[in-house]
Parts: C-alpha cells; sequence; structure tokens
C-alpha cells in the first residue's frame, strides 16, 4: 500500500456521532507515518466538508472526483459543471420548481428549502446554505448540483435537463450531479497520475452507491459493514462497520 483513500459519511464518519471513531484516526495515523499517502475521496463539495476534526490528509477528492486538490491547495483536476446544462435547469425549474443546492469549491447554496432539504442537511449534520436566487449558478463554476428529485423522475431529468451530467445517487431523497463521465474513480486516477503511483498499489475503503465506481476500479477496495449488499459485491474485501472500528481493524494488517 503506498495509498488510501477514505469515504466520508458512512465509511470515516459515523452517522450515529457525525465523528471519525478515535481508532480509525489512530490507524490512518500510523499509517501516514509509515510513508502511505491518504486521501479522502468524498462526494460532498468541500464547503461541507466539516467534520474530519483532527484527522491528517494529503489531499482531497470531492464532489465525486470533479474536484482533485493535494492538502497545499495545488489542483490536481477541475471539472466544473457545463452552462448549458445550468440553463437548462433554470427553465425548468421556472416551470417545475424544485430545490437545488448548488456547490463550488468554495460556496454553496439553495434555491429553497423544503421539508425534505432540512431533513437531508440534518442527516449530514450540514448546516443549511444561504438562499439565493437560481440563475446565480451562472456566474460560478458548478461542481455539483444537489438535486432532490425522485429515482422515478432520474431518467427524465439526466436525460432532458442535464444530459450533460451523470447522477451519483447514494440517498432517496436527492442525488449529486456532476459532470458527464466523472467518478471516484477518475478523480484516483489524476492523483496517481500526480503522485506517480500505480493503481496495484491503492486501497480504497467506501459504504455508498457513489463509491461503487470506486471500488470495482481499485483492485484492493473495502466495502465497510454497514454498506449494502450491492456496494459489498463491488469491492473485493468487506470490513466490519463503521461504529464498530472497521477502517481500524482492516488496518491492523499493515500497522506491525
Amino acid at each position: 500500500m503506498k495509498i488510501a483513500f477514505f469515504d466520508i459519511d458512512g465509511t470515516l464518519v459515523s452517522f450515529r456521532t457525525h465523528k471519525i471513531p478515535q481508532s480509525a484516526i489512530d490507524a490512518i495515523g500510523r499509517l501516514r507515518k509509515q510513508g502511505v499517502k491518504v486521501f479522502i475521496a468524498t462526494g460532498r463539495p468541500r464547503p461541507f466538508i466539516d467534520n474530519l476534526g483532527e484527522l491528517e490528509y494529503d489531499g482531497i477528492i470531492s464532489v465525486n472526483g470533479a474536484s482533485c486538490r493535494m492538502e497545499d491547495g495545488t489542483v490536481v483536476n477541475s471539472v466544473p459543471v457545463d452552462k448549458a446544462d445550468l440553463l437548462r435547469l433554470i427553465e425548468y425549474c421556472r416551470n417545475e420548481p424544485f430545490p437545488v443546492a448548488f456547490a463550488t469549491d468554495d460556496y454553496a447554496f439553495l434555491n429553497m428549502i423544503t421539508p425534505e432539504v432540512t431533513e437531508v442537511f440534518s442527516l449530514l449534520h450540514i448546516p443549511l446554505p444561504e438562499i439565493r436566487p437560481i440563475e446565480y449558478c451562472l456566474k460560478v463554476d458548478v461542481m455539483q448540483v444537489i438535486s432532490f428529485f425522485s429515482e422515478e423522475e432520474e431518467g427524465f431529468m439526466m436525460q432532458n435537463v442535464l444530459a450533460g451530467c451523470d447522477s451519483h445517487r447514494w440517498h432517496p431523497l436527492f442525488t449529486d450531479v456532476i459532470a458527464k463521465g466523472i467518478s471516484k474513480s477518475t478523480g484516483i486516477d489524476s492523483v496517481l497520475k500526480h503522485c506517480g503511483i500505480g493503481l496495484s498499489e491503492v486501497y480504497a475503503f467506501g459504504d455508498g452507491g457513489n463509491d461503487i465506481p470506486m471500488l470495482r476500479h481499485v483492485p484492493n477496495s473495502v466495502a465497510m459493514g454497514n454498506a449494502s449488499d450491492e456496494v459489498k459485491r463491488a469491492a473485493r474485501y468487506v470490513t466490519d462497520t463503521v461504529d464498530n472500528d472497521g477502517i481500524a481493524k482492516f488496518l491492523e494488517q499493515f500497522l506491525k
């Protein structure tokens, strides 16, 4: 192992405590002391990454691979959502309004707040962003469109409105929408090229549907015990749950 990638929610951070277990912080710290690089690989945009506590790491893949940065601020890769998709979304919402959160690399805003929005942001333990007119999205580089439409509506929306994007759903109330062809796996490839590390020297840890491309791509992939059966099938290994010290238990074999 030369580099390890960790999802945040449900992998590093418990949905129950909203914190990283101390066992994971300690194990990852020891891993870094052995020379292994540690990266975050999350669906969260950077403005929503506020729950890593004292964890030390070497860089972040955020918004499911659309933004990749080293901890010193070096931009490895950045792929914003195309303005044509945003224009179609604005036009659609004028006739059929629904909640959308837009995230850049350093800012986030919502077009409206509904009970579903409040529920999701409470689940993630994230303060609600400020409200702005939806047209504001054209003035910034949008890295992620957090779209509150259902799985039943998803096919129509992705084919006719956000046609230049892909959906990375891990929750029934919303989906993370980013530029087409981008995923945590493409983000990992960008980081590996920058660092000069081969895929066979990589480990990746995840638990959600948006982790599946990463877990399938990385030969040494690890699903958390709290992951769904579909996610577990995508991984080479399965460890214990986040609340049962799954990361520390798996990493013990590398910390001797």
